[in-house]
């Protein structure tokens, strides 16, 4: 399944994962191209996926990781109160993708809007997140899942601790919260600076009753910005939202720097 050119040897990888039908493949494309703009050394793009239909070639694909505990991960994922997206725990399996170095996870309902080198060089091999905004104002640990810097040779205990008590770490809110909370366990956690990783609907969104009429904003030193939950970028495009304290203007920043991203020989349709 991997397809991929000759290139410069990578210092940096990002890594995605992409399963079922919730994100077409123009969301891998678009994140990959988000990537090239703002990064500043060789890197690898890996992702992680079992339809690599659609992908642009310079990504390079591996199928998901395979695992002892696929039934009860894909359970915890799709029943019960405490659902997360515990396949991206499988990401940091010894071996997987052949990943080796400083990587960036990135989950695929994000949008690059700065520059990335200071994410992989920041306090070296430490387990690095942003903070988690609910988390923050409820004065507890806890980082937000959507952006993560590891290293494979350093966590893998992530995958391990988890392969060792699927019960356990199931328990915990999702796997951003058992992420977190086990890799401060392990005096490992560090948080990116305040303002790299923004939320959108968090930080971007006017506060109820002016999200109907100031655009949303950008923060100027967001590297990342997460668009978790409601709204997804195609609704902030527009400006509509299900939950009427999201809806908003239309993100015009938002077409230059996802919308219009890739290459057009690229884009969906």
């Amino acid at each position: 399944m991997n397809h991929s050119p000759d290139r410069p040897a990578a210092t940096a990888t990002a890594v995605c994962i992409k399963w079922g039908t919730k994100f077409p493949a123009y969301y891998v494309n678009r994140l990959y191209a988000g990537v090239r703009r703002f990064m500043d050394r060789p890197f690898r793009f890996v992702c992680f996926t079992e339809d690599a239909a659609g992908i642009r070639p310079e990504v390079e694909v591996f199928p998901l990781p395979q695992v002892p505990f696929e039934a009860r991960m894909v359970e915890a994922m799709t029943t019960g109160r405490r659902r997360g997206a515990w396949r991206k725990v499988t990401m940091l399996k010894p071996g997987a993708g052949n990943l080796s170095g400083p990587c960036l996870g990135l989950d695929l309902d994000v949008v690059i809007t700065g520059p990335l080198g200071e994410l992989f060089d920041y306090r070296p091999g430490r387990l690095c997140m942003g903070r988690d905004w609910l988390e923050r104002r409820r004065g507890r640990v806890g980082g937000h899942g959507s952006v993560f810097r590891f290293d494979p040779a350093r966590h893998a205990y992530l995958y391990e601790d988890f392969a060792a008590d699927i019960e356990g770490s199931i328990a915990w809110k999702g796997e951003q919260k058992y992420t977190s909370m086990t890799a401060h366990r392990h005096g490992d956690l560090e948080y990116f600076p305040d303002g790299w990783i923004c939320s959108f609907k968090r930080q971007a969104i006017p506060y109820f009753p002016l999200n109907f009429i100031v655009e949303p904003r950008l923060p100027g030193n967001c590297r990342v910005m997460c668009f978790h939950g409601t709204p997804k970028m195609e609704e902030a495009l527009v400006g509509d939202c299900p939950k009427l304290q999201y809806r908003t203007r239309p993100a015009a920043w938002l077409r230059e720097l996802w919308l219009d991203a890739d290459e057009k020989d690229w884009m969906p349709g």
